[in-house]
């Protein structure tokens, strides 16, 4: 999917129109897959999320820019409507879903 894809599908899934923030948010979302799945690369690699990841990059993405104000929040209970957050970041319940790639070291 390129990059112009995924902007579009993202922009249908939040109602976000801004491509800038959509491309934003799906950087971020690529960088917490990228972290976890190489967890041993060098800063200077460059990188890119493989093609099986795309939708969970969607899926982080969106779920990022849905929860934009509430960062952090650990409980908000409202008219029936109870919000809790355990992190301000991607849930460990997106990340464990990708296979960290790691190698041998020596030969």
């Amino acid at each position: 999917m390129t990059k112009d894809e995924m902007i579009l599908e993202l922009s249908v899934m939040t109602e976000e129109t801004d491509n800038a923030t959509l491309s934003i948010y799906l950087n971020r979302a690529a960088d917490g897959i990228l972290n976890r799945l190489y967890p041993y690369a060098k800063d200077d690699e460059e990188l890119s999320v493989p093609r099986k990841y795309h939708g969970l990059q969607l899926e982080i993405a969106a779920y990022l820019l849905n929860k934009r104000g509430a960062e952090g929040e650990t409980q908000h209970i409202e008219n029936g409507i109870h919000r809790n957050y355990g992190a301000a970041d991607i849930p460990e319940e997106m990340l464990s879903r990708i296979t960290p790639y790691v190698g041998v070291i020596g030969g």
